[in-house]
């Protein structure tokens, strides 16, 4: 999971909240919304970090809080996010992110700079993800469904591949290379590769001695 940092939201989004009995099934300026999700988060879906496009089709609005328990927040760009389909339409146990939660409540919000979504997360060989944090790690299970088996072995290609080119470096691999795998995957512009949170996650365990 990748931490989101919210940019200036929608001014048509802006204009239908501060107008007259507004909510989000009469917002008509979702395509705003939509372009506005995919450009802050890179293309990546806020959970799984699959891409995701600026298409009706391609990706959801998700509420961080639902609209069924927290109307307030409904129209409130801070508690917007773009998800992927996440198996929409599929049975249950296939269906993750937005989908699979629903109503759910979610205990950390990636675009919350004070949740610290990158440091409460980890990454094993195999490509699932954990979190110490028992609650929240229960949600990317039991809420989510974030290690269904096709995401996990997404992230698992990503790991593997890191891992070989580690093999292969040179050792000992400079700290200044090391950073400069990080930038390769966070510095580029427009889209960024899918699941690419992970090396970055893997990459800076290796510069904090985290990993052997």
């Amino acid at each position: 999971m990748k931490a989101i940092t919210k940019g200036p939201e929608p001014t048509s989004l802006k204009a239908h909240r501060l107008s007259p009995n507004s909510n989000y099934d009469n917002y008509a300026g979702k395509d705003d919304l939509r372009h506005a999700l995919v450009t802050e988060q890179r293309g990546l879906c806020c959970y799984c970090m699959c891409r995701i496009r600026n298409q009706s089709t391609a990706m959801k609005i998700e509420h961080w809080q639902c609209q069924a328990h927290h109307t307030a927040e409904q129209l409130a760009y801070r508690n917007l996010l773009g998800a992927c389909l996440g198996g929409h339409g599929q049975p249950g146990h296939l269906q993750h992110c937005d989908t699979k939660k629903g109503d759910l409540d979610l205990r950390r919000n990636p675009a919350d700079p004070a949740h610290r979504i990158e440091a409460r997360v980890r990454y094993e060989p195999d490509g699932t993800i954990r979190a110490d944090e028992a609650s929240f790690d229960n949600h990317l299970n039991d809420v989510l469904n974030l290690n269904l088996a096709r995401i996990k072995n997404n992230r698992r290609s990503v790991l593997t591949a890191l891992l070989e080119w580690w093999r292969t470096s040179k050792r000992p691999v400079p700290r200044a290379r090391i950073k400069r795998e990080i930038a390769k995957r966070t510095n580029t512009a427009g889209a960024l590769t899918p699941y690419c949170q992970v090396a970055v996650w893997w990459l800076r365990a290796k510069l904090a001695g985290r990993l052997s």
